[in-house]
């Protein structure tokens, strides 16, 4: 059974989306339905499933709809039409309980830009999932030590953000994303910030914490490189739509149109 269904998700931005859902319904199209309408179409008709234990990654460049779709599996985004499910419960007909409830103990995000809390030390930043859903303050502190140490940081717990560096700061949120052992792990272009080289190592570390863990990853990136390397599936968005959705095998060898197969000439430029 799959983990996590995305079922043709339309998803509209604007002051009345609905006068544009008919459109994106019969396939108008991105620019279209702004010229008509003035709504933007972040997501057009979007059908995946992700499978429990995988890695995910989806890729597309900036206004692709990559962000939005992550951000569909927790809540923070509603669909205007469709339906989003974990684990076959309906995301969007929980109550605000239940979400919230979901959110601390299904699902755990990683940000782009780290989130972190700069007044609060490493070990307060890594258990604060946990502060927040109460659970003791022993608790709380074994299982921040135990994820600190997890991800390279030994001896940092009482560190500040600012005395980081990025890399360090990235192994803190993800981190505080494991300490609250959450089976869904939702990540948005984490390694972006980074310097090649550093953004190698958190692959690395990432690789090798999934090796254990078998975590469901759902990675957002615009980097195909890093798709292909830590994706057991890859979706390529272009304009709110599924381009090409395979492992990243099936990709390089048959790519599914010249929109992804530009991607793939690319990756081998720079590879």
């Amino acid at each position: 059974m799959s983990r996590i269904v995305i079922d043709n998700v339309i998803k509209l931005f604007g002051t009345a989306p609905e006068n544009a859902l008919a459109l994106a319904r019969d396939g108008a199209g991105k620019e279209r339905i702004m010229a008509e309408t003035e709504q933007v179409l972040a997501l057009d008709r979007v059908t995946l499933e992700i499978n429990p234990g995988e890695v995910f990654a989806v890729i597309g460049l900036s206004g692709s709809g990559k962000s939005t779709l992550v951000r569909l599996i927790n809540g923070l985004v509603r669909p205007t039409a469709g339906s989003v499910t974990v684990d076959g419960v309906d995301i969007n007909a929980m109550d605000r309980l239940a979400l919230q409830a979901f959110r601390r103990t299904g699902a755990s995000m990683v940000f782009q830009g780290f989130g972190l809390f700069p007044h609060k030390r490493v070990i307060d930043n890594v258990a604060f999932g946990l502060d927040v859903r109460g659970e003791p303050a022993e608790v709380q502190r074994r299982a921040a030590e135990k994820w600190i140490d997890a991800v390279g940081l030994s001896g940092f717990a009482d560190a500040f953000p600012h005395t980081l560096s990025g890399g360090m700061q990235q192994r803190v949120g993800l981190a505080r994303a494991l300490a609250t052992d959450a089976d869904i792990l939702l990540m948005d272009e984490p390694f972006s910030a980074l310097d090649p080289l550093t953004r190698r190592d958190m692959q690395d570390l990432l690789q090798e914490l999934q090796s254990r863990l078998n975590k469901t990853i759902v990675l957002i990136t615009h980097d195909l490189a890093e798709a292909c390397r830590l994706g057991d599936r890859v979706a390529i968005l272009k304009d709110g739509a599924v381009r090409q959705c395979a492992t990243p095998e099936e990709i390089m060898a048959s790519p599914a149109d010249g929109y992804v197969r530009r991607f793939v000439t690319t990756m081998r430029h720079t590879s």
